[in-house]
């Protein structure tokens, strides 16, 4: 064997231990990444509504990481903060169902009125301290 072929036998040899140790590591970091909670949280509400009549607003989801679920309902017109409308009741995930909440609201004057559904995650049903953990799109409702 020549010195030029040891030679290139012994780079390959590096080459094939780093390449190894490589998908080595990749395969224990991918391995070590938690698993991401699926969940949904719809919302339903009119495009436009007339000033004085009453509409429906409705959201349901769910969450595979929470305990306890339960959906509420908020609103903001112009640049105010979000207020809660209404919640719905709060359901378990072991019993395999959607979290829900439904409410009616009278659109008091023009312009555009603004919703969004909120997940929240309880550890019990009588949770005094839900965390946020999903937020619906906004839908937009404008009242003519």
């Amino acid at each position: 064997m020549t010195r030029t072929m040891k030679t290139e036998t012994r780079m390959l040899s590096r080459r094939r231990v780093a390449v190894t140790g490589a998908l080595g590591l990749t395969s224990l970091a991918l391995a070590a990444v938690p698993a991401h909670a699926k969940g949904t949280v719809d919302l339903s509400a009119p495009r436009t509504a007339a000033v004085g009549k009453t509409f429906a607003v409705s959201a349901h989801g769910n969450d595979d990481a929470a305990s306890y679920l339960r959906i509420c309902l908020e609103d903001r017109s112009g640049g105010q903060a979000w207020h809660q409308v209404a919640c719905g009741a709060t359901v378990s995930r072991e019993d395999g169902t959607d979290a829900q909440a439904a409410t009616r609201v009278k659109g008091a004057q023009r312009g555009p009125l603004r919703f969004r559904a909120v997940a929240y995650g309880l550890t019990s049903p009588l949770d005094q301290h839900p965390v946020r953990w999903r937020t619906s799109d906004v839908a937009t409702v404008q009242i003519r």
